[in-house]
């Protein structure tokens, strides 16, 4: 469901209020359109098949993988799916085994997505038990797919780079600094995070 356009505005709103540099890059860039995923285990699989390969590589993997295993590709069908099946459609043999692992947790009901816990760092952590699921997939899922108001990828090195450029620091922050400056826009770094990607795209700020 994803953080939407009102609560987006909201959030950014109250974010320039606190911060000038903020309220700034706002005015230059303009509000960020919501960024919204579906919740629940096709999002995820996405996610592992388009890892370190480019978008159109990745979709082009989507796209055979629906056309042999069925549209969407259903957990079961995934398990019964043999090597050759998922070779054919384009991922590696760690892919396949991330893949298999996500299918397995979803029908065993180990993983259940209706029910993740309530605390962002518990659902993280219940979402990286998964085989192939890291942080930073984690945490874009329940940005994006779940809609969780406070996420911060600090990870990402768009956010990191970005971050810098919005509050007008020389050179790249670190993962650490910018988890420390994060602490003064709780609950609304979800928003912060989407904004950073949208000025990334969208500000004329040389780099």
């Amino acid at each position: 469901m994803g953080i939407g356009a009102d609560a987006l505005k909201e959030s950014l709103d109250a974010l320039a209020e606190r911060d000038p540099a903020i309220a700034a890059a706002i005015l230059r860039a303009g509000y960020p359109e919501p960024r919204i995923s579906e919740p629940g285990y096709q999002t995820l699989l996405r996610a592992i098949v388009g890892q370190q390969v480019s978008v159109k590589a990745a979709a082009s993997m989507w796209a055979k993988l629906t056309g042999l295993v069925g549209d969407p590709p259903q957990p079961e069908a995934l398990i019964e799916a043999s090597d050759e099946i998922l070779r054919s459609a384009g991922l590696s043999r760690q892919k396949a085994s991330y893949a298999r692992s996500l299918a397995e947790e979803v029908v065993s009901g180990r993983l259940d997505f209706g029910n993740l816990p309530p605390d962002d760092e518990e659902a993280i952590a219940e979402l990286v038990r998964v085989k192939g699921i890291g942080r930073w997939t984690a945490e874009i899922y329940l940005l994006f797919a779940e809609g969780r108001a406070d996420i911060w990828p600090a990870g990402d090195l768009a956010v990191q780079i970005e971050t810098g450029r919005i509050l007008g620091l020389e050179g790249k922050p670190s993962e650490a600094q910018i988890r420390e400056l994060s602490e003064a826009w709780r609950p609304h770094r979800g928003a912060m995070a989407v904004f950073a990607w949208h000025h990334r795209r969208n500000s004329d700020v040389p780099v």
